[in-house]
């Protein structure tokens, strides 16, 4: 074999070592998704929190009063400025809106706690976006101060309520390896404040980063989550099956960021916003970038009880 000859195949064998090498480096960069016995097991468990904690923040809420600025009378009475539900003393006390803050003067004569403790004077009240909030309780029901937008109201929750008792429950997806998969995050140069519309209409923001591509079903897809706290997607999405096998508005999904910028995107824990079922209730729409021409044929089904639509005034 002429010298020229075996230089050249030796540089042959190189390129060839070479790419082997480069595609063991990238099926290392991508591997494969996690799937057994025991990932069933943390999705079922999963789904069974989610419904009581569903059961109980959510499908007890009774009303979502929207407070005007200045004061207003609130208790079960028809003469208060805002009527609430009949399980609570007949006025509560007073709420008076002022410079983006509520103050609360409670009734005399009203039988309540402020987070477990009988309140002595007017408080000014912290939001439930808050890291503690600040709960007003009598009879079983509590009163909290939600806000949508730039709107301010009173969120009530009773578990003996008719919303709570009404509740249909949950209706599942057989759990599918099909729908696991993993994402790579591709972070926006800096970080960015979306402002979001919500079921009543009003705008929330939400900061996001980046972008979350993955493969399903053989399609390369992106959805763009809202950064609640570091490391951590909330993605707001709605797919092909929208209004149909699912709830048409949107179906919420979590995922932790690896520190290697992957994540795993389980749609098996793909669930549905509140207002799903409850219309006190208010929930982001999804960004168009969210809006799947994919079907995702897993996570919750669209709610089977009645739906009201979203209930924005002293109900």
């Amino acid at each position: 074999m002429h010298l020229t000859n075996r230089k050249a195949l030796l540089l042959a064998q190189l390129v060839i070592a070479a790419s082997a090498a480069t595609l063991g480096c990238q099926r290392d960069a991508s591997p494969a998704i996690r799937w057994n016995d025991a990932v069933v097991k943390d999705i079922q468990a999963w789904r069974g929190k989610h419904e009581a904690d569903y059961r109980r923040d959510w499908a007890t809420i009774e009303g979502l009063h929207f407070l005007s600025l200045g004061l207003q009378t609130a208790g079960s009475a028809q003469n208060n400025d805002i009527v609430l539900t009949a399980a609570l003393p007949p006025r509560i006390g007073r709420f008076t809106v002022a410079d983006d803050k509520v103050a609360f003067d409670p009734d005399p004569g009203a039988m309540l706690t402020i987070n477990g403790k009988a309140p002595t004077s007017a408080t000014t009240l912290r939001d439930d976006d808050e890291d503690e909030s600040d709960e007003i309780e009598a009879n079983g029901v509590s009163v909290v101060v939600h806000r949508s937008g730039g709107r301010i109201a009173l969120r009530v929750r009773d578990p003996n309520g008719e919303r709570a008792r009404a509740f249909r429950g949950f209706s599942w997806f057989p759990i599918s390896r099909d729908y696991r998969v993993i994402g790579r995050f591709i972070r926006d140069s800096m970080p960015r404040e979306e402002h979001v519309v919500n079921t009543f209409g009003d705008i929330d923001t939400y900061q996001s980063e980046g972008v979350v591509q993955f493969t399903l079903n053989g399609e390369m897809l992106s959805l763009r989550p809202f950064t609640t706290r570091p490391k951590h997607l909330y993605i707001v999405f709605n797919d092909a099956t929208s209004g149909n096998e699912t709830y048409e508005a949107a179906r919420f999904l979590t995922a932790e960021l690896g520190e290697d910028g992957t994540t795993v995107l389980d749609f098996n824990e793909a669930y549905n916003p509140p207002c799903a079922f409850n219309p006190f209730t208010t929930c982001p729409i999804p960004l168009p970038e969210n809006r799947l021409r994919a079907s995702v044929l897993a996570g919750e089904k669209k709610y089977s009880g009645h739906v009201d639509p979203p209930i924005a005034g002293n109900q």
